[in-house]
């Protein structure tokens, strides 16, 4: 029996009732430790998931091994500057071919028996496959054996992939995005992005299942105890809800940020003078943490390792070369610490939650019908995939 078959149908349904007669996920799906590969087959590996960033690769040729809830990958830039996906595995005898992030003069070769592949995958080289000395052999076509691609697109910085090749394009996907922050970045805005060569990067190592990294992100019910300094100038009572497709969040009205760290940073040019003080922060189902204000962006991409641990990439964004420059590293670095401190808050109530997923005594628990409607749309998110794909 798989361990989907244990999680109980109904309690998966409590999840999708309009939320005054709703319940949490059930406990399986957080604290099964077998329960991971079967959500990644059946939720993940459907739509578009976040996997890394393309500013990761500095250059044409650079090349960097990742791993995404057990399956090794690897994001290549190849000369042509395009930023590629492919499961980091050798045709010959299944050796991983990259193990290490860097610059590749010429081609990637696999350690194992040399074979060798281009930054675009095709295999390029099989030494002594036909014997010493002897490099091909006959009825062995290079084309039909080069590194497995998997579909992916570059958007925010984030690295996407979509696992089954079956998802919507990415631009009819992300398009509901866009279109809603077409106000605030205008047609450009995405394009004035920058990122430090070094620095504006955060890892978080945080025991807890991806999805209460994304329910806590979801929600601003928790600023006041949780965020207290937060709370003090972007108070509860300022943030709205954001629910609309496959992406979910909150906004502010009264982003303040800057001020409190005493930054002073380039700002979009097309962000509307009477929304300064607006910021919005939106997941993109399943694992993408997306923020805006009007002087810098952030991306935070989930990595799922275990069913109790997961790796929270950030990178911080700023506006235009000028918010790169020597003059701008005080303000840079203050925005950084500010987000250090608030996503550092956040550990130990998403820890604190995982922990609490092992009682008998709790039942998936319970919504507030004013304040938990972003976590709630989310959980039904994940459920009615989950119900959708038993059939």
């Amino acid at each position: 029996m798989s361990n989907f078959a244990r999680i109980p149908m109904a309690d998966l349904h409590a999840a999708t009732r309009p939320i005054e007669a709703a319940r949490g996920l059930p406990n399986g799906v957080y604290n099964d430790p077998n329960f991971l590969l079967e959500e990644r087959d059946r939720v993940i590996a459907k739509t578009w998931a976040g996997v890394g960033f393309a500013g990761d690769l500095p250059e044409p040729g650079y090349v960097q091994p990742v791993t995404f809830m057990g399956l090794p990958m690897v994001i290549m830039r190849d000369r042509d500057n395009q930023v590629r996906v492919f499961h980091n595995v050798c045709s010959h005898r299944g050796m991983i071919v990259v193990s290490e992030a860097g610059p590749v003069t010429g081609s990637v070769r696999c350690p194992y028996h040399s074979w060798t592949y281009g930054l675009n995958g095709d295999l390029k080289g099989t030494p002594h496959i036909g014997g010493v000395g002897v490099h091909n052999t006959a009825g062995f076509n290079c084309e039909k054996h080069g590194m497995k691609e998997i579909r992916s697109q570059v958007w925010f910085d984030v690295v996407f992939v979509n696992l089954d090749g079956q998802a919507a394009e990415f631009a009819d996907f992300i398009a509901p995005v866009t279109t809603r922050w077409q106000t605030y970045l205008g047609d450009t805005g995405l394009a004035r992005m920058r990122r430090e060569e070094e620095g504006g990067t955060v890892m978080l190592d945080v025991a807890c299942n991806w999805k209460l990294a994304v329910e806590n992100y979801c929600e601003s019910y928790h600023l006041p105890w949780v965020h207290p300094s937060l709370n003090s100038y972007s108070r509860i009572q300022d943030h709205y809800h954001i629910m609309f497709d496959d992406f979910a969040g909150q906004g502010t009205m009264v982003y303040n940020l800057s001020e409190t760290a005493g930054t002073s940073l380039p700002t979009f040019p097309e962000w509307p003078a009477e929304k300064m003080k607006e910021a919005e922060y939106i997941t993109v189902f399943p694992n993408v943490l997306l923020g805006i204000q009007a002087d810098h962006t952030f991306a935070i991409v989930l990595e799922p390792v275990t069913n109790e641990r997961t790796i929270e990439h950030l990178r911080i964004m700023y506006v235009g070369d000028e918010a790169l420059s020597e003059a701008y590293r005080a303000h840079r670095a203050a925005t950084l610490e500010s987000w250090k401190i608030v996503f550092g808050e956040d550990v130990g109530v998403v820890e604190g939650m995982q922990f609490g997923r092992i009682s008998p005594g709790f039942k998936g628990g319970v919504y507030s019908p004013v304040l938990d409607n972003p976590t709630h749309y989310f959980n039904k998110w994940v459920a009615n995939h989950l119900i959708a794909s038993a059939h």
